[in-house]
């Protein structure tokens, strides 16, 4: 397992894959290029990939305003563009949109957006009068950029799948998170929820990690970024209890749910997810002692040390990032290659 405990940074994916990319030749017509959101996993996923990220001039105006100009000819290509919308989401989500419109104009066959982290994608619904559905409007806005194709990972919620008019290939990041968990062979294993709306999620994960048993935490939301838990439905008493959710955002619902696991009697206690967002105070929440790991991986990247330059690595031992670039790297080559990608996660 290539994870350094502590370290925010991984230089190669543990997810497992039998590469059926046979090199690319003078004459292949897949071009790989990476917005400034994430690009050590641009990289590497071009390393996979066996070829170069395409070079690209990107600027900024004294007015705020972004260039981005195209700086090979992509004529008849697929072109595909990797670029999480995450902090700050505004601007890498108008970055993304204007690679999108610069390869469209430049006469691009297909324009897939490769978006490990999907902005916005808590906004699904209305929960209240007068509000947007913003995760249906980033949708909206990318399809009318001239995105021919998205390639998301783990969605806050399946039904932004439908939001979208074009081919959504939508790849989960639980097959690196299992492999990890796996190679630790953790004695009396349950997974949680950390809340009823994540139980399908945390039920295939259980059946993975050969059919733990289930856990969920009851818990009444007060306002956004705040949650009170109530209680644990389920046995944790002298279990490893292992957390899981999409993201971990204030990591405000995570933490206090491992405080009632450790109080409900659960031996240790670990944190999964596939999005590390990260937002104040969560490192503060996570280094807490509460955990005795939080697994991640790099769909969003995470700094070194924070704005004083403290190091993450001394503040936050606990953290462990895990690579998703062979699974993205896979999933592109058998887009390009008309081939299936769900035979990936069976």
């Amino acid at each position: 397992m290539n994870a350094h405990r502590g370290s925010a940074v991984l230089s190669s994916a543990t997810f497992k894959v039998q590469p059926t990319t046979t090199g690319l030749g003078e004459n292949n017509r897949l071009r790989l290029f990476s917005g400034s959101a994430n690009l050590p996993l641009s990289q590497e996923v071009a390393r996979y990939l066996g070829m170069d990220l395409g070079p690209m001039i990107r600027k900024r105006f004294a007015d705020g305003e972004l260039y981005i100009q195209i700086q090979e000819s992509i004529r008849g290509c697929d072109v595909y563009l990797i670029q999480p919308c995450c902090h700050p989401v505004n601007d890498n989500l108008m970055e993304l949109l204007i690679m999108i419109d610069a390869c469209r104009r430049a006469s691009a066959r297909q324009v897939t957006a490769v978006i490990p982290y999907y902005g916005y994608a808590r906004a699904d619904r209305k929960t209240a009068g007068r509000e947007s559905i913003t995760a249906k409007l980033v949708a909206n806005l990318m399809t009318e950029a001239g995105a021919s194709r998205i390639l998301a990972m783990d969605l806050h919620s399946a039904q932004i799948q439908g939001y979208f008019d074009i081919p959504l290939d939508h790849v989960y990041g639980s097959p690196v998170l299992l492999d990890y968990l796996a190679s630790k062979e953790l004695p009396d294993l349950v997974v949680v929820s950390p809340d009823v709306g994540g139980v399908a999620r945390a039920r295939a994960f259980a059946k993975k990690l050969n059919d733990a048993p289930l856990a969920i935490i009851d818990k009444r939301r007060q306002a956004h970024n705040v949650a009170e838990v109530l209680n644990v439905i389920g046995d944790v008493k002298d279990k490893t209890a292992v957390l899981v959710d999409d993201m971990i955002d204030t990591g405000g619902t995570i933490a206090a749910g491992a405080k009632l696991l450790r109080e409900e009697g659960a031996r240790q206690v670990y944190a999964c997810a596939t999005h590390a967002v990260f937002s104040p105070p969560a490192i503060e929440r996570l280094s807490s002692g509460l955990f005795e790991e939080v697994i991640v991986t790099n769909t969003i990247p995470i700094a070194e040390s924070d704005a004083s330059g403290e190091s993450l690595r001394e503040r936050f031992p606990q953290l462990v990032v895990l690579s998703v670039a062979n699974l993205l790297g896979e999933t592109i080559w058998r887009i390009h290659e008309d081939s299936s990608v769900s035979s990936m996660f069976r």
